[in-house]
Parts: C-alpha cells; sequence; structure tokens
C-alpha cells in the first residue's frame, strides 16, 4: 500500500491563503492538539475529570479511591457477626458509589457531546455562509474587473490622443458625403459617450459591490473561525467527558459483579462457601470473556469477506491510500436541505456530508490512515468518530450503532480498516452512514474530494 501522505498529486489544491483564512502550522497545533493515548485517559479519568481540567465534570467519588475487600477479607468477617454487617454496610457503599458514578459522568458525557455537536454545527452553518460570501465577492470583483475593461477600451476610442479635439478630428477626417454622414458621425460620437458612462457606472457599481461583500466575507471568516475554536474547545471536552464515563463503567464492570458475590456470601447463612462464590464470578468472567473475543473475531472476518466481495470498493485502498468507507448507496448528499421529520424530531440546515445506507451492524471502514481524534457521543451524529490524517486533511463518521466504536481515542488506524458498526443513533432516520470529509478541520464536499482520490461515493 502507498503512502498516501507522500502522494500529492491526487489532492486537490489547497489554498493556502483562502483569503487570508487558513491556520498556519501553529494555529493547526493548536486546531488539533497533542493526543492523550486511550490508555492515560482512562487512568486519568479513574482518579478524576477534575484532573483533565474539565471545571463542570463531576469528580470522580471515594469509591473509586477506596481499597475493594478481597476474598479473604470477606471470609474473615462472615466468621464474626460485628464485623460481617460492617463489611455488608462497606460493600453496599462501594456498589452504590460505582452505579452512581456511572450514572453521574455518562449524564455529563451527554451534555457535552449535545454542547460538541451544537458548537459544530454553527461552526459548520458559518463555514458554508463564508464560502458563498466569498464566492459572491469573487463572482462581484470579475463582473468589476470586466466592466472597467469595457470602459477603458470605449474611453480609447473616443480619447485615443488625448482630448476632445482630437476626438472630433477623428469623426470629421476626410470629407463628410452629405450633411446626413456627418449628423450620423456625431450620432455615433454621442452614442459611444452615453455607452461609456453607462459602462463606467457599471464599473463602480460592480467595484462596490465586491467590495462590500468582501467586507461581509472578511467578518463572516472571523466569526467562522471564532466558533472553529470553540467547536475544538467543546469537542475536547465531549471526549474528557466520554473518557471519564468509560472509566467508571469499567470501575464497574470489573467489580460490580465480584462486590455483589462477596455481598450475597456475607448474607449467606448455608453451607455455602466463600471459595464457591469466588469461583462463580471467575467462570462468568472467563465464560464472558472468551464470548467477547468469539463475536469479534467473528465481525473482523464478516467485514474482511464484505470488503472482498464487495463492487463498491469499500475498506479497499486506492492507489492514492484513501478508500471508500461503506458499502451503503448514497441517500443524502452535501450542501442546504429542506426539512425533514421522523422519529420525533425534524432537521433541517446546512448538511455537512453524505449519507452511505446500508443495514444496521455493516462494517465501517477508515477512509485513510491516521489518528483517532474524536470517539464517542456527538449530540445528532449520535455515536461518532473523527480522525485526523496529518496531512491537513481529516474525515468523520457518524450515527454509529450502540456499542459500534471498535476503536478509541487516540488510535492510529490503518486505510481500510475496521473501525465501527453502521447506525441509527443520533438524529438519524434509518441506518446508514453519515462521512463527512475535512480541510484544515473544516468541512467540504466529500464527493468530489473522495474523487480526486481515485475513489467513489
Amino acid at each position: 500500500m502507498l503512502d498516501h501522505r507522500a502522494d500529492v498529486s491526487v489532492d486537490p489544491p489547497i489554498d493556502p491563503d483562502e483569503c487570508d483564512c487558513a491556520p498556519t502550522a501553529r494555529e493547526r497545533r493548536s486546531l488539533w492538539p497533542s493526543l492523550m493515548s486511550r490508555r492515560g485517559a482512562l487512568a486519568v479519568g479513574a482518579l478524576g475529570v477534575a484532573a483533565l481540567g474539565m471545571a463542570n465534570a463531576p469528580t470522580i467519588p471515594a469509591a473509586y479511591a477506596a481499597t475493594y475487600p478481597s476474598w479473604p477479607d470477606v471470609q474473615k468477617a462472615k466468621a464474626n457477626q460485628a464485623a460481617k454487617q460492617a463489611e455488608v454496610s462497606r460493600i453496599q457503599g462501594l456498589i452504590n458509589g460505582l452505579k452512581s458514578q456511572v450514572a453521574t459522568t455518562q449524564a455529563a458525557a451527554e451534555k457535552a457531546g449535545n454542547e460538541f455537536y451544537e458548537a459544530q454545527q454553527a461552526f459548520y452553518e458559518a463555514s458554508a455562509r463564508y464560502d458563498d460570501l466569498a464566492a459572491q465577492a469573487k463572482a462581484q470583483a470579475a463582473k468589476a474587473q470586466d466592466a472597467a475593461d469595457k470602459a477603458g477600451q470605449v474611453a480609447a476610442q473616443l480619447y485615443r490622443n488625448g482630448g476632445d479635439d482630437t476626438s472630433l478630428q477623428l469623426f470629421f477626417s476626410g470629407s463628410a458625403a452629405s450633411a446626413d454622414d456627418l449628423l450620423a458621425r456625431l450620432g455615433t460620437m454621442d452614442k459611444l459617450l452615453e455607452a461609456n458612462k453607462a459602462v463606467y457606472a457599471d464599473a463602480v457599481t460592480a467595484r462596490d459591490s465586491a467590495q462590500n461583500l468582501t467586507d461581509q466575507a472578511k467578518a463572516q471568516r472571523e466569526a467562522r473561525d471564532k466558533l472553529q475554536q470553540v467547536a475544538q474547545d467543546k469537542m475536547v471536552a465531549a471526549q474528557q467527558a466520554s473518557e471519564a464515563a468509560q472509566a467508571a463503567l469499567a470501575a464497574q464492570s470489573a467489580n460490580l459483579d465480584t462486590l455483589n458475590a462477596q455481598l450475597a456470601a456475607l448474607r449467606d447463612t448455608t453451607a455455602k462457601t466463600v471459595a464457591a462464590y469466588q469461583a462463580g464470578v471467575e467462570a462468568a468472567r472467563k465464560a464472558a470473556a472468551e464470548k467477547a473475543a468469539r463475536e469479534k473475531a467473528a465481525a473482523e472476518k464478516a467485514a474482511r469477506d464484505a470488503a472482498a466481495h464487495s463492487g463498491s470498493g469499500a475498506g479497499s485502498p486506492t492507489y492514492s491510500g484513501w478508500c471508500r468507507p461503506s458499502n451503503g448507496w448514497q441517500s443524502s448528499g452535501y450542501g442546504p436541505r429542506s426539512v425533514q421529520c421522523g422519529n420525533g424530531y425534524c432537521a433541517s440546515g446546512f448538511h455537512a456530508g453524505v449519507d452511505l445506507a446500508d443495514s444496521c451492524g455493516t462494517a465501517i471502514f477508515a477512509a485513510c490512515s491516521g489518528r483517532v481524534v474524536y470517539a464517542g457521543y456527538n449530540g445528532g451524529y449520535g455515536n461518532y468518530i473523527k480522525i485526523d490524517h496529518g496531512d491537513g486533511t481529516g474525515s468523520g463518521y457518524g450515527h454509529i450503532m450502540p456499542g459500534g466504536i471498535l476503536v478509541g481515542y487516540g488510535q492510529y488506524v490503518q486505510a481500510g480498516q475496521l473501525i465501527a458498526r453502521e447506525g441509527n443513533t443520533g438524529n438519524s432516520f434509518g441506518c446508514h452512514l453519515h462521512f463527512e470529509t475535512y480541510i484544515n478541520n473544516r468541512p467540504v464536499n466529500p464527493v468530489p474530494f473522495m474523487a480526486a482520490r481515485g475513489v467513489s461515493v
């Protein structure tokens, strides 16, 4: 497989100035912050979101820092009534703390995800308005230039040698055959003068309009860039909240079954031993791990088989290092769209990607190699993944099914790698992948973007 970053010939031109609005290298580093590893994020999340700098996020309760009882502790407490009751209370407190923290952090993650989505959409709409104004300003400037050129051509005909006298000589040169011929020449000069005035007026009007549109575009660009930074900040906050929620859930998953079994062992008045409860927990864990491994292997094989037999080329990188992210058909395109309603809500406004529809659970592949900069809940996008491809481009994947995110924040993925499962989460009217592409962190139409890289979507 070729390294797509080395093959710059397939990339469409990326205007480095774009009306002086493209981020500099320093700004890009600010907009694409250095990545925290998933393991590191989980570790910090287990200690508390406050350590990550999230002022509004809940901190991890004392239950996370507490020492969990061992099976020998339970065995020892069971032999003494007072100690047993104290251990029962302690374990109940730990269980309640775990459940409470999961609920609290999940609510915080949902709130942060919704805020990220709203900020992201505001930025996308501002970006689209800027693009429209910039295009209008460019067209009006061309019109002004054309009108000015025409005015100059007429003026050159009238005043080629400078002044009205020489222009009159142009018309009176030679001999007029008759009075009618003279009047015709005078009439022609009057028409030229009037035409020149009209062309000049058009040029001034076009120039003023171009300047006005340019000023509007500049103001819109500034607003867009501010909203871009807000969206970036919200994305970081949402990712941290998601990691904290995952840490809470991981802590609960790792300890809840054991704590419940220990509680049952303490309360048991039969001859069943503590060792039997312990053995039951270990057997359940082993069975769950084996089941998860089988399901993962089966899912990966199904994805490989689907990609190998797909006529659309999904998951198979082209010469450019890019590939189609899904086998689905395009059910919705890029750009403004009318109101669509379903599932108790309505969607309208700017559609910043293309929808590739297929059945829920269908494989989603990384469109190109890169690093995952977001993996989690994102408001109207539902479960969402964003990948930075390291060359100023990026890609986004929305509406992933519950539990369908198969990669983590900070993870490096290869082009064509299975990263998710298609779903219907967020503001979705049916199972599909919402696919986005970005240049300098701003959305662009995926159809020409991917076509320039040899991929049809």
